[in-house]
């Protein structure tokens, strides 16, 4: 008798993702340009490859944990994790260490609890997630790790696709989480076409104990509130379904904001002078979609934060391109200044 079905839903989900880790490992000089970097994953004394992943303790995270240290030693890969206590509520600490019990129980190894300090840069959720990607980057970086596995499900892929579209943001919100991401392809999100209910089944079946974050439940963040109310009124309204149409919004969004922004990327060389600096009337012949691209490709580059830098920055930044009429300079997020200046597009820190 084989396994329940969501236990091997989940991995199988797990099983894949690993086989591409180590295809991609084994062909890294053609893998690297696609990366942007050469990755950077070193195998373990005993010669595996590494791979980790990042477990709060919830049912997504500890089903892939599972999937993980099942589907591993089948591929001669060394499966660790990272748990990460953002010290965000009394106790967080003893919560921490018991997860990283768990997990080595389960014969995950190394196992470690990283403690971080949540800033307040971007609102709290955006603080936490940065903190905790910074921690995972470290210890990946210090285990040579090949990847490091999260446990993102359909329904959390919905959600952000939800978020995006409330920001009007444009296609690359609406693309959502992608299934790969990071430096080096580090991030790998195996869950993303399973939804949240088979990652609980799993934990279920195999006796998991779990812990449900109570900040999950806190309608103070805007993803909960979207979670208990948001969501639950799309579904009452437009009936089942909603769930599985966003996720697949997101796939077919990423399509798309993909072509986009590597359509930009060749245009932004043709659109500059000799210096280096953009020319507004080769910018205005641009599509306006790749023409947006380019514009916060250059604010990006020239220190405005990605994470803070809105789609309508954006467009006043375009506005001096294509509704000149002797703006002023525009002040941007990360103290970036925009000025139109001798038929030219001026991008600086002021």
């Amino acid at each position: 008798m084989g396994p329940h079905p969501a236990v091997a839903a989940i991995r199988l989900a797990v099983r894949r993702v690993l086989h591409d880790v180590l295809n991609e490992l084994h062909t890294i000089p053609s893998a690297a340009p696609r990366s942007g970097r050469r990755s950077t994953a070193a195998p373990s004394p005993d010669g595996r490859p590494v791979v980790l992943v990042a477990c709060s303790g919830g049912a997504d995270s500890m089903a892939l944990a599972s999937a993980l240290a099942f589907e591993a030693p089948k591929l001669s890969v060394r499966a660790g994790a990272v748990t990460v206590d953002h010290g965000l509520q009394a106790g967080s600490d003893l919560r921490a260490a018991e997860v990283a019990a768990r997990l080595t129980a389960m014969g995950l190894d190394p196992v470690e609890s990283a403690a971080v300090t949540v800033g307040r840069a971007g609102g709290p959720e955006a603080a936490a997630r940065d903190a905790r990607y910074a921690a995972l980057d470290e210890a990946a970086e210090r285990h040579g790790a090949a990847a490091v596995l999260l446990g993102h499900t359909r329904d959390d892929q919905a959600e952000t696709v939800l978020l995006g579209l409330a920001r009007g943001s444009g296609i690359r919100s609406l693309s959502g989480m992608a299934d790969v991401s990071g430096a080096g392809r580090r991030y790998r999100r195996p869950f993303l076409r399973l939804d949240r209910q088979t990652a609980r089944k799993a934990c279920l079946v195999q006796h998991l104990p779990v812990w449900d974050d109570p900040m999950n439940d806190d309608p103070a963040y805007t993803r909960s509130r979207l979670r208990h109310e948001g969501l639950p009124a799309l579904e009452k309204a437009l009936g089942k379904g909603v769930v599985e149409a966003l996720a697949r919004t997101a796939r077919l969004s990423r399509d798309d904001a993909d072509a986009l922004d590597a359509w930009a990327a060749q245009a932004d060389e043709s659109v500059r002078d000799d210096a280096g600096l953009l020319e507004c009337a080769k910018l205005y012949a641009l599509p306006p979609a790749v023409r947006r691209r380019v514009l916060r490709r250059a604010l990006v580059a020239a220190g405005s934060p990605a994470g803070s830098l809105f789609a309508r920055h954006v467009e006043e930044v375009e506005r001096l391109i294509v509704g000149w009429r002797g703006q002023k300079p525009l002040n941007l997020p990360g103290r970036v200044e925009a000025l139109r200046q001798g038929g030219r597009l001026v991008i600086r820190q002021s």
